[in-house]
């Protein structure tokens, strides 16, 4: 998501700022909200897939159905995650669109704005 919004990685990101600038700090955490995201992604990738497995060992009658349920607490762990991860992209954007808006005003007045040198040097393999 940062790649596409804003033409690198996180890391070339924090890179392209000066030490302790207003963009520092919003790469900062804009880096910190990519990470908080990917980690998000995966524990609902990992929850889905294990609930998916069990789902498929009963339908084929492989499975124990216990009394509990089968999912049990699975669904609601699988809702939560969707919503907290939907949560993450949300704040991830804000901030990718607050560094955005921090750069505008500096570009008219700075030629070697953070953004402008990630454009005039743009990562490979984005």
């Amino acid at each position: 998501m940062v790649s596409q919004k804003l033409g690198a990685t996180p890391r070339r990101l924090v890179q392209a700022c000066a030490s302790g600038s207003p963009h520092d700090a919003l790469a900062q955490w804009v880096v910190t909200l990519a990470h908080r995201l990917d980690d998000l992604h995966q524990q609902l990738v990992t929850q889905a897939l294990h609930s998916a497995d069990t789902l498929t060992r009963v339908a084929t009658g492989k499975g124990q159905i216990n009394s509990l349920g089968i999912l049990q607490n699975s669904g609601m762990q699988i809702d939560i995650l969707a919503a907290r991860r939907a949560d993450a992209i949300e704040h991830l954007t804000l901030a990718i669109h607050l560094y955005q808006q921090l750069d505008e005003p500096q570009t008219r007045h700075t030629a070697a704005s953070p953004a402008a040198k990630l454009k005039a040097h743009p990562t490979r393999g984005r």
